[in-house]
Formats: structure tokens, sequence, C-alpha cells
């Protein structure tokens, strides 16, 4: 299957997608969340280390 035509397909469609159209889908999604909370996960600890270096110089 061609990427034109799994980025034709629309969740909204009326037409069921084809067992590899969902798994291509699912596996984008994933990636995305994947991506998404490793970025979140860095911010998270980066402001931690901030927040504990302000913290240390007010000592």
């Amino acid at each position: 299957m061609s990427e034109e035509q799994i980025n034709s397909y629309r969740l909204t469609s009326m037409e069921e997608p084809t067992d590899e159209m969902l798994a291509y889908i699912m596996r984008e999604a994933a990636e995305d969340a994947r991506t998404s909370n490793e970025a979140a996960l860095k911010k998270y600890f980066e402001e931690i280390a901030e927040m504990r270096k302000k913290y240390a110089e007010k000592q």
C-alpha cells in the first residue's frame, strides 16, 4: 500500500480501513506518543534540575 493511499484515508470515512492501513495508523500514533512522552519526560527532569539548582543557591 502506498503512502499516498494511507494519507488519503480518513477515520471519519464510512469505509473500514484495511488491516494494513490500521496497522500503519496505529504505528504512526504510537511513534507520535513515544516522541511526545520522551520530550515531556526530558522537560520534566530539566525543570526539576533547575528548581534544585535555584534551591541550592538560596542555601
